[in-house]
C-alpha cells in the first residue's frame, strides 16, 4: 500500500512538473515582454532647420518583386507600380525562370515604370547545377562565370540594353537557399569570387555595382568576413545587403549599429517586411505603419530599404496575407492595399534634405526635412506592433526662416487639415496627439 502511495505521489509530482513548467515560460516571458514595454522612452522631438545633416535620400522609393510566377509578373501592374515613383525595383531568379529574351522583357517592364534593375544574380540554371538543384553550386563554375558576365553585357552593356547604374547583388538568401556557409566547404566567398571577377570581365558596358551578400537576417560574421575577403583579394564591393523581417523595430536599429565598421559601404535592405511569413498584416493598416515606420527610422542611415514585395502571388482568394502591395490579376483589376498607400504618403517627402532632428523614442520616430523654397516637412510616426501606446509627443522646431508660416497637416489615410501659425524668436513648439500606429507630416509653408 506505501508503494502504491509513493507511485501516485510522484506522478502526482510530474503532472504538476508537466503543467507548472509551460505556464512558467509563459509567465516569464509575458513578464519580460512587459518591462520592455513599460520602460520604452516617450519622444520629445527637437528640430534644427538650419542644420543640414545629408543629401536628399529617400530610402522608401525602392521596391522587390519575388519570384511568385514566370513570365512578365508585373506586366499587369506597371501603371499602378509607376505611379509609386520608384527609384530601382529588384528581381531574383533571373537565370532559372527566363532565357535571354524573356530576361530582356523582364527588364523592359521595370525600365516602363520609370525604375531601374537591381538584378540578384541567382538561381542556378538547373541544367548548370549539381543535381539539378538550382541552389547548388554549377557542376563547372567556368560555366556559371560565362553567364554572368554575358548577363551584365546584355543588360548594362552599350550593344546590349545599354542601362547605366545596375545593381548586381550576388545570389539571395545564401545562407536558406543552397546552404552557403562563410567558411569551409559550400563557400559564399567562393560564390562571391567567381561571380564578382565574372562581372568585372564584362567589356562595353556602362557603370554599375556590385554586392552582397543578401542574407535572411543581419548576420555581422557574413558581413565582416566579405568585407575582408574582398579587400585581402582586390575584389570589388560596392555595397553591402540583407534582409530584415520583423515587426520588432529595435531589430532594425540593431542591424544598423552593425554596420559602424563598414567604412562607408552603401547599406542596403534588399528585402523589408514586418514578416517573411504569410501574415494578415499584408493586407491591412499594420503593414503600412511598418513600412512607414521602418522608413522614419532607418532614413538617412541606410541608403536603399527594397520594401517586398510589389505584386501578390496567385492564393486561393484575393487577400491571403500575401506579402504584394497590390492583388493578383486573377481576381480582377489588381487593388492596392495600404502598404501602397504608405508608399505614396512618403512621396510627399521626395526632393528635401535631412536636417537634424534628436529625441525620437521608443515608439515614436521622425524624419525632418528642408526644400529649396524653405519648406520644412516632418514626418511622426507612433508605431506599436501591440497597437496600445498612445503618446502626446513634444514637438520643437528652432532657427525657422521666419516666424509666420502655414501649417498643412497630413493624416495617413485620415486627411488634411491648414491652420496659419505665428511664432516669435524663429521658434515653434506644439505637443501632439498620436492614437496607436497613426503617422502625419506636417508641412511649414513660409
Amino acid at each position: 500500500m506505501k508503494k502504491i502511495k509513493k507511485q501516485l505521489f510522484k506522478a502526482l509530482i510530474l503532472l504538476v512538473l508537466i503543467v507548472s513548467v509551460p505556464v512558467s515560460i509563459y509567465l516569464v516571458s509575458q513578464k519580460t515582454e512587459f518591462f520592455q514595454r513599460a520602460s520604452g522612452e516617450p519622444a520629445n522631438l527637437v528640430i534644427d532647420a538650419s542644420q543640414i545633416i545629408g543629401g536628399k535620400s529617400e530610402s522608401w522609393r525602392y521596391l522587390a518583386q519575388g519570384g511568385e510566377e514566370k513570365g512578365r509578373q508585373l506586366l499587369p501592374v506597371i501603371d499602378k507600380t509607376k505611379s509609386l515613383l520608384p527609384k530601382y525595383i529588384r528581381i531574383d531568379h533571373v537565370f532559372d525562370y527566363y532565357n535571354e529574351q524573356e530576361l530582356d522583357q523582364v527588364i523592359k517592364d521595370i525600365l516602363a515604370t520609370g525604375a531601374k534593375p537591381f538584378i540578384s544574380l541567382s538561381y542556378m540554371p538547373p541544367q548548370m547545377a549539381k543535381d539539378g538543384n538550382i541552389t547548388n553550386e554549377p557542376n563547372n563554375w567556368s560555366e556559371w562565370e560565362n553567364l554572368v558576365t554575358k548577363t551584365v553585357e546584355r543588360i548594362s552593356g552599350r550593344n546590349g540594353l545599354n542601362i547605366g547604374n545596375v545593381y548586381y547583388e550576388v545570389w539571395n538568401e545564401p545562407d536558406l537557399f543552397g546552404k552557403f556557409k562563410i567558411s569551409g566547404s559550400k563557400n559564399y566567398l567562393e560564390l562571391y569570387s567567381r561571380t564578382a571577377r565574372a562581372v568585372q570581365r564584362a567589356k562595353n558596358v556602362n557603370s554599375y555595382k556590385i554586392g552582397g551578400p543578401a542574407t535572411t537576417a543581419f548576420y555581422e560574421n557574413w558581413m565582416n568576413r566579405l568585407l575582408i575577403f574582398t579587400q585581402e583579394n582586390n575584389l570589388p564591393l560596392d555595397f553591402i545587403s540583407w534582409h530584415r523581417y520583423s515587426k520588432d523595430l529595435n531589430k532594425y536599429e540593431d542591424d544598423f549599429l552593425g554596420t559602424v565598421n563598414f567604412g562607408g559601404k552603401e547599406l542596403i535592405i534588399s528585402e523589408n517586411g514586418p514578416n517573411s511569413e504569410n501574415d494578415s498584416v499584408y493586407d491591412n493598416n499594420f503593414g503600412a505603419m511598418h513600412l512607414i515606420a521602418t522608413t522614419a527610422l532607418l532614413e538617412g542611415k541606410v541608403d536603399k530599404i527594397f520594401n517586398f514585395e510589389i505584386k501578390d502571388g496567385l492564393g486561393k482568394e484575393k487577400y491571403w496575407g500575401r506579402w504584394g502591395m497590390i492583388t493578383h490579376e486573377k481576381w480582377g483589376t489588381p487593388e492596392i492595399k495600404p502598404r501602397y498607400r504608405a508608399v505614396q504618403f512618403l512621396n510627399n517627402l521626395i526632393g528635401g534634405t535631412n536636417i537634424q532632428i534628436t529625441g525620437q523614442g521608443s515608439w515614436v520616430k521622425s524624419i525632418a526635412k528642408r526644400y529649396e523654397n524653405n519648406k520644412i516637412k516632418i514626418l511622426i510616426v507612433n508605431y506599436d506592433r501591440f497597437g496600445k501606446h498612445v503618446e502626446a509627443v513634444p514637438l520643437k522646431v528652432t532657427n525657422l526662416p521666419s516666424n509666420n508660416f502655414k501649417l498643412r497637416r497630413i493624416d495617413f489615410l485620415r486627411g488634411v487639415s491648414t491652420i496659419n501659425i505665428a511664432v516669435e524668436n524663429l521658434t515653434w513648439e506644439s505637443t501632439l496627439y498620436f492614437e496607436p500606429n497613426t503617422a502625419s507630416i506636417f508641412e511649414l509653408e513660409f
